[in-house]
């Protein structure tokens, strides 16, 4: 499927508005470039929002979350099915759109769509579970229980790496909680933020509900920041890096408004001398290599006991040289561009750094310059697990290989980072498992056994501890977050008892 076709199917053009309210705006703001990382060609340009229309996206959203949370949330739920039934009909347009916008392979592009769908199946299920509980009060003829209502305009500010999958995440359930959406999208994947713009417009359209999905692109230092500092979004989930994390919690802490951070995780695996190493040493492959190494999970240590890891460093490296690199929508590639040049030299100085600091590069760390300026070998390092670079973790295809003594020292290792998001281990050992699950093993957000870091299911509460920002999406209970709760208390009696037995006049 080529361009002409993708922009034909998703209603996009040459130049685009970046700005949904309800219906399109001009889009008064500085105009962006959307630009293809395999080809470096210009996808299409894209007007962002200026100061007056954000806050015309605010005051709509405001006038509509007035009127949707009225609407019994199965009935919420109803729309959220026709959207997820609307994005299975452009499935594989969007998937084709991911790839020619971001550069992950169509495998994963079509994955990235897969995942909405199934995030919308789950909402509307959900929207026939908005539980609260029952309490027994110690009162007599006095009745005590929970419930939930919705909070207001909801916030997304997504990253180019996951670019319409993490809005998915948050839409879908702040939708059926009855909170509407405003999204901000990563300033280089616009594209598939406004593709999906007009489908769920397409969805809504007529239903006097075509407000509940806006889309705001911008800057961080103007929308983002407007966003952040906005009394009148009660809730902001933001994806991105741990520097912007800590401006987003800080602003939004400071008018007591609620944030959801999914921040970097610098991810683990350790692999134990009793280790199936045939699925470890696919686990780790994909873990590594999978969307060039720019997913928020993806492995950037592979912690190997001593046993195993000379072992597993030569077959990670006759994997590596299999590895088809080239352009994402070829099926036959494995690995294509990273999101861009800048990119490309964010892994090569790391690179030059871990070899400063005693690293062995077994294979990889060339730039491909033939193939386009963000292409880049996938690299594996050996190093030492003293060395500063672990700290940082460096959004690129570079695995770094660490030998351990035992199962506590590779805990200790893998826990000694900044950030915990996801983490595995590979053994045939129960007691190394399940030591690795309890409180004394992993201290991440996800943690698995004889699978790997990336490839979260919706299902569970996705998200990470420490400096990946302690935010949860998606599944489980992660709902909760887009609500507030609300304890009531029913007095059905003729008298007025005090809780602890107090008496009062």
């Amino acid at each position: 499927m080529d361009k002409a076709e993708v922009f034909a199917l998703l209603g996009l053009k040459e130049s685009n508005s970046g700005v949904y309210a309800g219906g399109w705006l001009p889009g008064a703001g500085r105009e962006i470039e959307s630009i293809n990382p395999a080809s470096s060609e210009v996808l299409a340009t894209v007007r962002r929002a200026s100061a007056s229309e954000y806050e015309l996206v605010i005051q709509t959203s405001l006038e509509t979350f007035a009127e949707w949370r009225m609407l019994p949330a199965p009935r919420r739920g109803e729309y959220v099915r026709q959207l997820g039934n609307a994005l299975r009909a452009r499935k594989d347009e969007l998937a084709a759109l991911v790839s020619l916008e971001m550069g992950k392979i169509l495998a994963e592009g079509e994955g990235e769509v897969q995942e909405m769908i199934d995030i919308t199946d789950f909402a509307v299920g959900l929207s026939r579970q908005l539980y609260g509980l029952t309490m027994v009060s110690e009162r007599p003829k006095h009745r005590m229980y929970e419930q939930w209502h919705p909070l207001g305009p909801v916030a997304s500010i997504t990253s180019f790496n996951f670019p319409i999958a993490v809005w998915a995440w948050n839409s879908a359930i702040a939708a059926v909680c009855g909170d509407t959406n405003v999204w901000k999208p990563s300033s280089m994947t616009p594209l598939t933020a406004i593709a999906v713009t007009n489908i769920a417009q397409e969805v809504m359209a007529g239903s006097g509900f075509e407000a509940v999905f806006n889309l705001v692109v911008g800057g961080g230092a103007d929308i983002g920041e407007a966003i952040v500092n906005d009394r009148r979004v009660p809730l902001v989930s933001a994806t991105g890096s741990c520097d912007m994390g800590y401006k987003v919690s800080a602003g939004v802490a400071k008018r007591l408004g609620r944030s959801i951070l999914e921040l970097g995780g610098n991810n683990a695996i350790i692999v134990m001398d009793d280790a199936d190493l045939d699925l470890a040493v696919r686990g780790s492959l994909f873990a590594a290599v999978g969307t060039a190494g720019q997913r928020c999970t993806s492995l950037r240590r592979l912690i190997c006991q001593r046993g195993v890891v000379d072992e597993i460093a030569q077959r990670l490296v006759h994997a590596y040289a299999q590895v088809k690199i080239g352009d994402p929508l070829d099926p036959a590639t494995v690995m294509g561009p990273l999101v861009d040049a800048g990119a490309v030299e964010n892994m090569m100085t790391a690179l030059a750094i871990a070899e400063e600091q005693g690293g062995k590069v077994l294979c990889g760390g060339n730039r491909l310059p033939d193939l386009g300026p963000a292409y880049a070998e996938p690299t594996i390092v050996m190093i030492d697990k003293e060395a500063p670079i672990l700290q940082e973790e460096t959004f690129a295809p570079l695995l770094y290989i660490i030998a351990v003594d035992g199962l506590d020292e590779a805990i200790a290792v893998q826990n000694g980072v900044r950030q915990g998001l996801s983490s595995a281990i590979f053994t045939d050992s129960l007691k190394a498992a399940e030591t690795f699950l309890s409180h004394l093993g992993s201290d991440c957000g996800i943690a698995n056994v004889n699978i790997g870091t990336s490839g979260a299911e919706i299902g569970g509460a996705f998200g990470g501890e420490k400096e990946t920002g302690g935010g949860r999406e998606a599944g489980s209970d992660a709902w909760k977050t887009y609500m507030r709760r609300q304890t009531t208390t029913i007095n059905w009696g003729d008298d007025l008892p005090l809780a602890q037995g107090i008496e009062f006049g």
